[in-house]
This record gives C-alpha cells, structure tokens and sequence, in this order.
C-alpha cells in the first residue's frame, strides 16, 4: 500500500519535467519524485520483485490511495495534493520510526524517508504560502485546488495492515497542521453544502478513478511492449 502510494505519486510528479513554471522546479519536482521512487522501491523488495509489481500488475490490484493518482491539473493543483499527502506521510514515517512494534525493516526506511519527507513538506508549504498569500489569481488557484483534492483525503490515514499505529490520532495532528498551513497562507479548509458531501474512497481495495487507467497504461507501455529487454 504505501509502496504504491509512492510509485504513484513519483510518476505524477515526473510529468512535470520539462513543464513546470520554472527551471528550478522542473529540478525540485524531479528531486521529490526520485525520492519517492527510492522509497517505493525498497517497500516492493520487501515483499516480490519490483519490476513485475511496478509494471505487470492490473489496475485493481494497485492499492495506492486515490489522492495520489489525481491529475496534475495546475501548479497550484498540484501543491496541494502534494502538501497533503506530504504533511500526512512525515507523520505515518515518524509514528512507524518511534514504534518499537512496526517490522524493523520498515522502521529502518523511516529512519531515511522522514527526512526525505520533511523536505518535501517544506516545499509544498513554501508553495503554499507563496500562492495563497500572493495575488488574487495565485490565491484563487490554490483555493480551487485545495477543492479539488480535499475531497481525496479520507483515505490518507486507512489502517495499514502490519502496521499498528494510531491513525485517529495521526489524522488529527494532520489536520491541526494543515489548517496551521492554510491560515498563514491565508486560506481555509474547503467548506460548504459540498465540502463533506462526498468524500472518495476505495483506492486502497483496488478501486481507483478514471484518470488512473491513463496513467497506468503510460507507466507500463515500454516494460509490456518489450517483455524481458535489458539496458
């Protein structure tokens, strides 16, 4: 599961090279999708061979959650998924690295993954701030996409099978965090007749959005197209 949620994310993230506004974020984006990548991998040697998990395996059988899947969209769209999920991953990384009961193999990639994440916090918080304290138009993106990814949140603290932590507690230092964010950034939680209408979910049974199918077929094109090649 988390695994997959990284493997997902790093391939969104890597669909900004060569587009985002500026050079160094071209830089900073591929940075954070690498590192995601690392992770994904050391999680899927755990448990088979990375390859065959990242490349052969069929849409329902990705266990990622559906926020991470969700379409760039804008810069500003894409911050906010990625404040998120990075504020809610630094916590999951730091609860598993201070729990003596989670499997000391996945305790040690927290010891290097929450540092990687607190990185990838900052830099979707100084985004944050930038956009949502900036001109109207850069504020008004960051509240559209705060919108649109709010709803894809729910699943951001699922019990992870094998990992005994406390995620009621977790989504409440998330939340406390998150809103801490938004209010220096001069922002609110999405709220209104439609913010808790609906709320996605299934991702981590095997059921994903629309978008997934795209990206999935693109992710797996070149390995299914030349089975078994090398470098």
């Amino acid at each position: 599961m988390l695994g997959d949620d990284a493997l997902i994310l790093s391939h969104r993230l890597a669909e900004w090279t060569g587009h985002a506004p500026a050079l160094e974020e071209d830089v900073a984006l591929a940075n954070i999708s690498l590192d995601l990548l690392g992770q994904a991998r050391t999680l899927f040697s755990f448990v088979g061979d990375e390859d065959e998990l990242a490349y052969l395996r069929e849409e329902r059988a990705f266990r990622n959650i559906q926020l991470v899947e969700q379409p760039n969209g804008d810069f500003a769209q894409t911050i906010a998924r990625q404040l998120c999920f990075s504020l809610a991953q630094e916590l999951r990384w730091t609860a598993i690295l201070d729990s003596a009961d989670c499997p000391t193999p996945i305790r040690e990639l927290a010891a290097k993954a929450v540092k990687e994440t607190a990185y990838h916090r900052d830099h979707a918080t100084e985004w944050t701030l930038r956009l949502g304290d900036g001109t109207e138009e850069s504020h008004a993106r960051m509240r559209r996409g705060m919108a649109v990814m709010w709803r894809h949140t729910g699943e951001l603290f699922a019990p992870v099978p094998g990992l005994p932590l406390d995620d009621a507690a977790l989504r409440e230092q998330w939340l406390t965090a998150l809103r801490a964010v938004l209010a220096e950034a001069t922002l609110d939680l999405p709220e209104g007749p439609d913010a808790d209408a609906w709320a996605a979910g299934g991702g981590r049974e095997g059921v994903h959005t629309e978008p997934f199918g795209f990206l999935l077929a693109e992710m797996q094109h070149l390995h299914r197209s030349h089975p078994g090649a090398t470098w």
